[in-house]
């Protein structure tokens, strides 16, 4: 059903480029005391259901980015509503020197679902990137002669603490200072892979899908050549799983897709369904943190891991990842027929974590025209669109979305046009 049938005079170029200034009217409260850390459109956003967001207007947008791929089951799942509200009522946080049964059921649940041997929750994947950097330097001070050099990859970004930013090749880094310890290496390259480790390389850290450089893959010759030099050379394979795991790919962890096995996972995003909720895995001789290691005041408490429990159960739930392997490709279907017409890319991704490579550096304006048409997407890149749907979301809503993106393209498409031919006037 389309909720959303929009129809606006075709925009300039200037207009697809840049928002208004000032938000739409109503009682929205004014933006000027949040500190602008990073671009945001003018709508303030209310409420959600599944893949649609509605906002203060109450004019509805189809979301493909789903809060950056956090709402693995769209916004606001019942079930997930009411275990919420139900652990509210009960516990939210004794504090995280205690025990409690949701910390100890989510991190149980982790471990046998994914045949890692221990958890440890935490808030963000952030957290967890760091949490990993850590266990990897504390296994290589056991194992490796104090050994605590991590190999990561270019174009890489394991989050936006300290150390995980060191680790990183963001954009966002470029105004923080570096952590000594990492290096880098060109992604997809084994031989520039092998000749970086050295006596001092405690680990290697990648995403098997590197979301911010655009959605570039890992290909399967590469990640299954890390583990073997992992194994050969006495090292630990961490992989970030922070956008790839729970589901995201079509199954429960993207190396389940590579036949490939890490000592060391993080997870987020997805992990809580929209609440804030990350986690390491550890296996094996990596399980070597001792009490006092990690702690934080949030860390695991009943409230977030009611929140994971829901969602990892949800996607345990027998026909769940096979629905999202059925939606992964009737999205890649769709987004090859609109490339094709419009003269861009192959699409790149897994399951329903895509990103189609355009023909230019249009992506903002596109990202922009299709707001106009009530879609939610982003742009990683300027020459690149992400989307990350709900894990839920239907074959209608695919079709919508494409529908709504197949709109943007002609609007930007007649705008450059326009620019073009008013350059030659």
């Amino acid at each position: 059903m389309n909720l959303f049938n929009l129809r606006r005079p075709q925009p300039s170029l200037d207009d697809l480029t840049a928002d208004p200034a000032q938000p739409p009217r109503g009682d929205n409260p004014s933006s000027e005391c949040l500190m602008a850390s990073v671009e945001r459109p003018p709508q303030v956003f209310v409420r959600g259901q599944g893949s649609w967001l509605w906002d203060s207007s109450d004019r509805a947008y189809l979301d493909f980015t789903q809060g950056a791929a956090a709402n693995s089951l769209g916004h606001s799942p019942t079930v997930l509503v009411k275990a919420i509200a139900a652990q509210a009522q009960a516990l939210i946080n004794p504090g995280s020197g205690l025990f409690n049964r949701g910390q100890l059921n989510l991190a149980e649940r982790l471990c046998l679902s994914t045949g890692s041997d221990q958890a440890y929750l935490l808030n963000t994947g952030s957290e967890a990137c760091e949490a990993a950097i850590k266990l990897a330097r504390k296994w290589g001070q056991l194992h490796r002669g104090g050994a605590s050099r991590i190999i990561t990859a270019s174009g890489s970004c394991h989050g936006r603490n300290l150390a995980a930013m060191s680790a990183s090749d963001c954009q966002s880094n470029r105004f923080e200072p570096q952590l000594p310890g990492f290096a880098q290496v060109p992604f997809n390259d084994l031989s520039a892979l092998h000749a970086a480790v050295d006596a001092q390389t405690v680990a290697i850290m990648l995403e098997p899908i590197q979301v911010s450089s655009g959605v570039v893959p890992a290909t399967e010759h590469y990640l299954k050549g890390v583990e073997r030099l992992c194994r050969e050379l006495g090292i630990l394979l961490i992989l970030d799983e922070v956008h790839t795991g729970i589901g995201r790919c079509g199954s429960l962890l993207a190396e389940q897709q590579y036949a490939v096995r890490a000592d060391i996972i993080a997870l987020g995003k997805g992990l809580g369904g929209g609440v804030p909720v990350a986690a390491v895995l550890a296996r094996g001789k990596a399980c070597c943190f001792e009490p006092g290691e990690l702690d934080g005041t949030h860390h695991g408490n009943p409230l977030m891991a009611s929140a994971g429990l829901v969602v990892l159960d949800s996607v345990l739930n027998h026909g769940f990842l096979e629905h999202v392997r059925d939606s992964a490709q009737h999205l890649r279907e769709g987004l090859n027929r609109l490339a094709n017409r419009y003269g861009h890319g192959e699409p790149r991704g897994q399951g329903l974590l895509w990103g189609l490579t355009l023909s230019d550096d249009s992506a903002d304006a596109v990202v922009k025209a299709a707001r106009y048409e009530g879609l939610l997407l982003s742009a990683p890149q300027p020459d690149c669109l992400l989307l990350t749907p709900a894990l839920t979301v239907s074959k209608a809503n695919i079709d919508e979305m494409l529908l709504r993106l197949a709109r943007a393209f002609s609007r930007v498409h007649t705008a450059q046009l326009q620019c073009r031919r008013g350059i030659a006037v």
